[in-house]
């Protein structure tokens, strides 16, 4: 019974289940198979002698019923006859072999429904074969589907959790100091020694000028000479 057990796991297994914890899942389709082929070969061996035995205590249970209903018989014809020591032994028999009968069927009841169950096992088993072997690339197919499926959920969900607006706002004030910077760094490269003695020369000139405006500003007013049309004036 080992090998039904084990074959009646397989044949109750969920193949996707079973693709989907596997590393490669083409090789594990391959293996599979190769197992359930293997396995319906030794299971059809043990159904078969399954049945053998079924068989046999059928037969066993309906030739102690036949002995028993014999025995019933002579000993009513040993009744009719007076001979009531021969009754009372056919009547003996006749309970063994009814007792044996009653065994046999309660066994022969057993072993059919472990056969029935077998059956069944090995039928499913048959039918998932075929189907693994005539859809082999479309299991595969239906796995990849299923896992591009979980994979464009997670980054949906992730998508999700995704703030546009917060993330254009850090990358906004992230742009501003940047420009802060490249600004500062223009106003001190333009800090040079030329700048300085530039800035020195027009700091002289503003002096110059400076001191040309005091001096005249200080300078005591002159009297205008007289024209021709007006005489000058005596002492």
């Amino acid at each position: 019974m080992g090998i039904l057990n084990r074959i009646s796991t397989i044949a109750k297994s969920n193949i996707n289940a079973m693709l989907d914890a596997a590393e490669d899942p083409a090789k594990m389709l391959d293996q599979l198979t190769r197992d359930m082929r293997d396995g319906i070969a030794q299971s059809r061996t043990e159904v078969a002698k399954m049945i053998a035995d079924e068989k046999e205590l059928q037969a066993n249970a309906e030739r102690s019923q036949q002995l028993a209903d014999e025995w019933q018989k002579k000993a009513e014809l040993a009744m009719q006859k007076g001979a009531e020591d021969l009754a009372r032994e056919a009547l003996h028999r006749k309970i063994d072999y009814a007792n044996n009968a009653k065994v046999y069927q309660d066994q022969w009841a057993a072993q059919h429904q472990a056969v029935e169950k077998a059956k069944a096992d090995l039928h499913e088993l048959e039918e998932k074969y075929d189907g693994a072997v005539r859809n082999r690339e479309a299991l595969l197919a239906r796995h990849r589907r299923a896992q591009a499926q979980s994979q464009v959920a997670k980054v949906s969900a992730a998508m999700n959790s995704f703030d546009p607006a917060s993330q254009l706002g850090r990358m906004e004030e992230r742009i501003r100091l940047e420009e802060a910077r490249a600004q500062a760094s223009t106003e001190l490269s333009h800090d040079t020694t030329e700048d300085r003695f530039a800035q020195l020369s027009q700091d002289s000139a503003i002096e110059d000028e400076l001191a040309k405006l005091k001096t005249k500003i200080s300078a005591p007013p002159q009297i205008a000479a007289p024209t021709e049309s007006e005489p000058a004036k005596s002492e």
